[in-house]
């Protein structure tokens, strides 16, 4: 189970200058609260336009970087804490080390170990197989060769990768890439699945494969587990999640079942059931 409650997070950007001009600091407010509770064998949509917050919390959930505000916990793990929740959860650790990078607590990475992450950037290692590439990181989260080689075996069935599994990645489509990152993602066997846009850039073959996927990850012989699943498609959030959460303006809107938000908009079509409750004040003008 994946818990997110009340996130914040702030950036200051640089705007404008010149050679005699010293640029201005913005700040800005990527994420001002944003809530979710994604339970065990569910489907979990965070849902929001481009730039909405959806990427910078899933980021936090990563343990790339602290919240300003809020706290996240994985199986009971606070991200940013030294271990297992016993009370009150401490506070986020400031960025630290080359370029502010965040140090990494116990606590975080418990958590990372209990998920199998998916970002928007795939980064497969070009000259290393698909095999190379998920045995790998197998390796590093513990496992043995033998026991990481016959997990990527076990993933190549699941996701159809069998024909590519021992081609370098180099020259790899956009869907074998996902796949394989996917994969990778998956080789540990996490109780908790975290997928940034999965479906961008794919066709229409290679995203009816990762939502059938993923229904049988989320099903009692996939694992029951917890999956979320970041996007800003109408369409795939309508045919596999199974509670939404509408991000908007860097905060949490909105959230229920289909249907059930729907009925909150008074709506019959999700699209114009997403518009009113990200939208408010565009569609009140």
């Amino acid at each position: 189970m994946i818990d997110i409650q009340d996130l914040h997070k702030q950036f200051i950007a640089q705007t404008g200058g010149s050679l005699f001009k010293r640029s201005a600091k913005r700040v800005v407010h990527a994420v001002q609260g944003v809530t979710v509770a994604a339970g065990d064998g569910r489907i979990t949509g965070l849902l929001g336009a481009n730039g909405a917050g959806k990427t910078t919390t899933l980021r936090m959930l990563a343990g790339l970087f602290p919240p300003d505000a809020g706290h996240i916990t994985v199986d009971g793990i606070v991200v940013g804490s030294a271990g297992p929740v016993t009370g009150r959860p401490e506070p986020a650790q400031p960025p630290r080390g080359v370029g502010g990078a965040q140090r990494r607590t116990g606590g975080t990475l418990q958590a990372l170990a209990r998920m199998g992450i998916l970002g928007d950037a795939h980064g497969l290692y070009p000259r290393l197989s698909a095999r190379e590439n998920i045995v790998y990181y197998g390796r590093l989260q513990g496992m043995q060769p033998d026991a990481a080689n016959t997990r990527a075996e076990e993933l190549a069935r699941l996701l159809e990768l069998k024909p590519l599994l021992d081609r370098r990645a180099e020259g790899f489509s956009q869907g074998e890439r996902m796949k394989t990152a996917l994969a990778r993602a998956l080789v540990h066997d996490p109780a908790n699945i975290v997928l940034d846009e999965p479906t961008n850039g794919l066709d229409v073959l290679a995203t009816r494969a990762l939502r059938e996927a993923l229904r049988w990850l989320r099903s009692p012989e996939g694992g029951s587990k917890c999956i979320i699943v970041s996007t800003h498609i109408m369409q795939e959030v309508e045919q596999l999640c199974d509670e939404v959460v509408v991000v908007s303006h860097g905060r949490s809107v909105a959230r229920g079942s289909v249907p059930e938000l729907l009925a909150q908009a008074g709506e019959t079509r999700f699209e114009d059931a997403f518009v009113k409750l990200a939208f408010p004040q565009e569609v009140a003008a």
